[in-house]
């Protein structure tokens, strides 16, 4: 056992050198703009390269790293196992209220959003539908809930409301008929396979990028997590502090946007400074060299400072 698991990190060693950059590096340090002693937390630190930045330029030892799969826990203590850092096995939304009723604040806050190249890479998680696997799709793997028992339990009208309304798919009926009539599935390519029968002829997209996408949301409930956590990120902030979110499909992204907005107008119940008038997105040179930054959208807000006396200071 000892042996495998030494094996195993050996191979998210590599293929984190190989394969893991973080997205949107440069303009995440330059909107979080960490300044000497700033405390951090990063709720889905993943393999730590996002944090290994900001940490390195605040060098504050006052440090939360949160992530829910275990793989990228493990990972991240043996990646500062020599530091005082707190690392936290948890989905963000259980590890921010946590932090909030233990009253804890932080100068800087990062949450990226995305599905890792690790994940995606990974043959046996069920997140790729150009490789075969089991329909897993989890990011903890604890959770019961699993893309399997979406794919083969939920009836007709179930799936094709999830499509529709996860995968923003038009042909969410007739893929979710394919898919009933074809159970049971036991693969990601044969899934893939299926949903491409809706999509006679020439696609630009893979035709089951969309479903795959909407499985996924659900396995994981990002979007209610998502709803659910903005308003602690918020509390959890120091007056001052920076929050950062990068998400990488539109309906994370129209969550984030809202709520930013709504708490950054002018009127005298707002909170936040917006950072970010429009989402800060990858330039052609990280394109290339790292395609999976392509979809991805930055956010920023700072949280405004209150005097004395009620009146209101924006920083940022």
């Amino acid at each position: 056992m000892a042996l495998q698991k030494q094996k195993r990190m050996k191979k998210i060693h590599q293929e984190t050198n190989n394969i893991h950059t973080p997205v949107l590096l440069n303009e995440v340090l330059k909107y979080l703009d960490p300044h000497l002693g700033n405390s951090y937390l990063d709720l889905t630190a993943g393999y730590g390269g996002h944090a290994e930045k900001i940490i390195g330029m605040a060098r504050s030892s006052i440090v939360t790293l949160v992530d829910r799969d275990l793989e990228a826990i493990t990972y991240l203590g043996e990646k500062f196992k020599n530091k005082n850092y707190e690392i936290v096995h948890s989905d963000f939304l259980a590890a921010s209220i946590n932090l909030q009723k233990a009253n804890r604040k932080y100068d800087l806050i990062l949450a990226d959003l995305g599905v890792s190249s690790l994940h995606l890479n990974e043959t046996n998680r069920g997140f790729s539908f150009l490789s075969e696997s089991k329909l897993d799709m989890r990011m903890d793997q604890t959770q019961k809930l699993t893309a399997d028992y979406i794919v083969n339990k939920y009836n007709q009208h179930q799936l094709a409301q999830l499509i529709k309304k996860f995968g923003e798919d038009p042909k969410s009926q007739r893929i979710a008929r394919l898919i009933v009539e074809n159970r049971p599935i036991k693969s990601t390519l044969q899934l893939a396979q299926i949903i491409k029968k809706a999509w006679p002829g020439y696609t630009k997209a893979n035709p089951a990028t969309k479903t795959f996408q909407a499985i996924r949301i659900l396995v994981n409930d990002e979007l209610g997590q998502l709803e659910a956590s903005l308003p602690i990120w918020g509390n959890l902030l120091n007056p001052g502090g920076r929050l950062a979110v990068i998400c990488f499909h539109s309906l994370e992204d129209r969550v984030v946007k809202n709520y930013f907005k709504k708490n950054s107008s002018t009127n005298y119940d707002s909170t936040m400074n917006l950072l970010t008038k429009n989402p800060v997105i990858a330039g052609k040179t990280e394109i290339a060299i790292n395609p999976r930054a392509r979809s991805a959208k930055l956010r920023a807000v700072a949280k405004i400072k209150i005097k004395k006396g009620g009146a209101y200071a924006y920083t940022g």
